[in-house]
This record gives structure tokens, sequence and C-alpha cells, in this order.
């Protein structure tokens, strides 16, 4: 199988460059200094997993430029960049392709099903610390790469599904084929949700919500605000997420933060209606109370 990387950053430079390493045909989509150093130097991977890996040459390319169709399309950009590159997987989409959509935002997976009936759009999440050291450079850090994925409905493809697995897990990425993906994906977010509207409203690195105190106390109630919406929709969500999320955020580097947070101090465009003030319009459209969301919410300008 062939894959197509949409979006080169911190998470699909890592997808793909462990794809790559292990020998997998992957093509990435990149641009500006990103790809010039890609094309000039080749692709340097630093990870726990493997240690470091120079991907050389790589396969990389601007939407644009790129014409070819793709086995497997993986969409990892950040929710406000989604419809920019709508057109790109439509063009390298075929009929047995299979889209992944690697985003924080919930939901991506059936919204783009209803806009794109003719592919097959799965669900998708990742559990993985990682970040650009430079352009061309992606570093992969922790024991945790783990990738989540599934059918919303049925098992239909499931041979091809399967057969990611393999090459994830030839990559030394550790996949998982969910029989539940909406909650298992409404799970990941319920991490990642409170930790950037957390670290907004206080306007912290990672470091206050690794211990005892009102930023630690805080992410627990967004978090357990959260499941309540999510069991509202109908969605199985246990109770130990609370624990689990306590650990992720303990075994994060102290100076790391949520990539929301870095877009708002950035001044550009961020994922706060996707990951803020959705969850309140959610609770409201289900009959759940979210007072500290709508607090932080509210701090950032919203109205209902």
């Amino acid at each position: 199988m062939n894959y197509l990387i949409i979006g080169s950053g911190a998470t699909g430079g890592c997808i793909g460059g462990y794809l790559a390493a292990a020998g997998k045909d992957v093509t990435f989509i990149a641009r500006g200094a990103h790809l010039a150093a890609m094309k000039e130097h080749g692709f340097l991977l630093h990870g726990t997993r493997m240690g470091e890996v120079k991907i050389d040459p790589v396969q990389a390319c601007t939407a644009e430029d790129y014409t070819g169709k793709a086995d497997v399309i993986f969409l990892c950009v950040k929710g406000y960049a989604l419809e920019g590159v709508l057109p790109l997987m439509s063009k390298a989409a075929k009929p047995d392709s299979i889209i992944v959509p690697m985003l924080n935002i919930v939901g991506t997976g059936g919204a783009l099903q209803e806009r794109f009936p003719e592919y097959t759009i799965l669900d998708g999440c990742i559990y993985i610390g990682s970040y650009i050291n430079a352009p061309g450079e992606v570093t992969q850090t922790g024991d945790t790469f783990r990738v989540v994925y599934g059918e919303r409905e049925g098992s239909a493809h499931a041979a091809q599904l399967a057969a990611i697995a393999d090459d994830l897990r030839e990559a030394r990425i550790d996949p998982v084929v969910s029989e539940d993906i909406r909650s298992a994906a409404f799970a990941k977010y319920c991490m990642v949700s409170p930790y950037a509207a957390v670290e907004a409203y206080y306007d912290i690195l990672t470091e206050p919500l690794q211990k005892p105190g009102r930023e630690r106390d805080l992410y627990v109630a967004l978090t357990r605000e959260a499941i309540a919406v999510g069991r509202a929709m109908g969605l199985t969500l246990a109770d130990q997420i609370v624990d689990d999320n306590l650990m992720q955020v303990d075994e994060s580097t102290p100076d790391s933060s949520a990539s929301m947070y870095k877009d708002l101090k950035r001044g550009g465009e961020s994922e706060i209606d996707g990951l803020l003030f959705q969850v309140v319009r959610l609770a409201r459209q289900y009959g759940v109370s979210v007072p500290n969301y709508l607090m932080i919410a509210e701090k950032y300008g919203y109205q209902g």
C-alpha cells in the first residue's frame, strides 16, 4: 500500500516518518521551509522507539504538485486548516482508498463522510508526544505512540484496516482498530480538550498541571464534564479516563503545551471553536451542565 500524509508536522511527520523508515511507500505533503529542507537534506526523525533516522531521499511535495492516487490518506492538519486540504484529499483518493483523519476535533470523520459519500472516511485519533525541531526535522517523545482508527458502522473494510495495522506494527507504531471508534475518539477528546482549556485559561505550560493545585483540579473537573457530555451522547466512556489522562499529563515534559495554547499565544488561528466552544454547544444540545467549560469559553468570547 502507498500512504499520503497530508500535513507533515509533528503528528503527520511522525506517522509518515516511522512508516517510511520501515520501508513503506510514503509521500509527505508539506510546504515552505519544511518542504525545502526535506528536499535538500532529507527528513530527520528523532524517536524514542527508533533513535535517530534520516529518510533521504524523501518523497515530499506541495498539494499542487501531487498527482498520484493513495491507498491510505492520513489527514494530519489542524481543524482550522482542514477545509483547505479537502481538494487535495478528493484529488488523491480513489474508490477503494481509506481516509483516516487524525484531528483533535471530535466528529471530523463523520462530518467528512457526509460531504464525501463516495469515499471511505474513518474516525481516528492518536496518542503521541511530538514536536517540530526545525524545518525538515521532527521528534517523537515518550513511550506512547498509538494510532486508533475504525469504521463508525459495520466492518466492510476490515481487511484493509487490518493491513494498515500490520504496516503500522512493522513501523513500531501501536495500532488499535476500534470496534467503537466514536467512543474511542471522544475519550481522546476528553484528554486534549481539558488540557488545552486549562492552559488557555491560566496562561500556563504543562508543569502546574503536574502537581496538586487549582490548575490540576480544574483539569479534572473539565475532564469529568467532557465525559458527562459524551455519555449523554450515548458513548461508552469509563471513569478511568480521568486517571489515564492525569498519567498522560504527568508523563509530559514540564515545558510542553497544547497546540491550541501555542496558537493562541502567537495570536493566529486556533482550534478553540472545536476544542472549547464545541463542548459547550454539545452540552446544551444534550442537557448537560458544564460550568467550568462555560466559564473558560466566556472568557474567550463565547456567546452561545
